[in-house]
């Protein structure tokens, strides 16, 4: 019989010492979050601590809101989010509540939780998934991500799609060829706004609307009223916590009738806070929005029709 070459056995081990890494690799369940971090599990999540409103509710369309163990504070969409057990908000939350949980993740709130909440659940042995969505287009391929940390990806899939769907819709419908200048006011005394790269200018793009200071990086830039003067919005839109705050700020601008939205009447107060979630919820507020601005500029004694794309 044939001796057996004697580097046969050193052969197979670094056979072995080659495959392992690629088995290893393969062993756990891994998703990106939204920063493009891999998140590497030895499953789908099934135990998750939220720590972030517009997540828990990207959660759900996902598919996953039975997962969640554990969210923070003002965490009411959908309306099933209000059973779930707090552990804090995303500025301050107890870590003893949360290692109590059991969680297999942690979301936090990029924008929202303090880097040093984060690193400190980290230290803990807990796996952080970065919760990172800005624009409305974020919010479809934020629930496919958040599908994949939870292995319930076909439900996120749908959800994400119908989300897109949605979207398109909105703005075939109040699509603008020439979109006029808009001021998105978010607070009074000083006047706060919203720069580029936020949602809510989105929102208002997607209403068939040109935002006023979509040239600023900042969020929410607070602008003086030589600024707005100077610009002259065509229109402007107060963002206020309720109806009668946004007429309040609006009977401002009225003692400047040199401003065009002014002179023409197109001074709009829109209060649902559904805007400012970060979640499903926004898509349908923007919806509303849109109708809101149509029918105001509809109703103007002489009103002209300045859309292109829809009723």
């Amino acid at each position: 019989m044939p001796t057996q070459p004697r580097y046969a056995p050193w052969a197979a081990l670094l056979g072995a010492l080659l495959l392992a890494p690629h088995l290893a690799a393969a062993a756990p369940w891994s998703a990106r979050d939204d920063d493009g971090r891999l998140l590497a599990l030895s499953a789908p999540a099934k135990r998750i601590v939220s720590l972030s409103p517009g997540a828990t509710a990207l959660l759900f369309a996902a598919g996953a809101g039975a997962q969640i163990v554990g969210t923070s504070e003002y965490s009411t969409e959908p309306a099933a989010a209000r059973d779930i057990p707090r552990v804090g908000d995303s500025q301050s939350f107890d870590t003893e509540r949360i290692l109590s949980l059991h969680p297999d993740v942690v979301i936090a709130w990029v924008d929202g939780t303090p880097e040093a909440q984060i690193a400190r659940i980290e230290r803990l042995g807990i796996p952080v998934y970065r919760h990172h969505v800005q624009r409305l287009d974020d919010l479809a391929s934020a629930i496919r991500r958040l599908g994949a940390l939870a292995g319930t990806q076909a439900v996120a899939q749908v959800s994400a799609a119908a989300l897109e769907q949605q979207l398109r819709q909105i703005r075939a419908r109040f699509h603008a060829e020439h979109p006029p200048s808009i001021l998105i006011q978010i607070w009074q005394s000083p006047v706060y706004t919203v720069g580029a790269g936020q949602m809510l200018s989105d929102a208002l793009a997607s209403c068939g609307y040109r935002n006023l200071y979509g040239d600023l990086a900042a969020a929410s830039p607070a602008v003086t009223l030589e600024s707005v003067l100077a610009r002259a919005p065509e229109v402007i839109l107060a963002l206020a916590p309720d109806a009668v705050q946004a007429q309040e700020w609006l009977a401002q601008w009225r003692r400047f009738p040199a401003i065009p939205a002014v002179a023409h009447g197109r001074l709009i107060g829109f209060s649902d806070q559904d805007l400012s979630r970060l979640g499903p919820a926004t898509v349908t507020a923007t919806a509303a929005l849109c109708a809101s601005l149509a029918g105001a500029d509809a109703a103007r004694p002489g009103a002209v029709a300045i859309r292109a794309g829809g009723a």
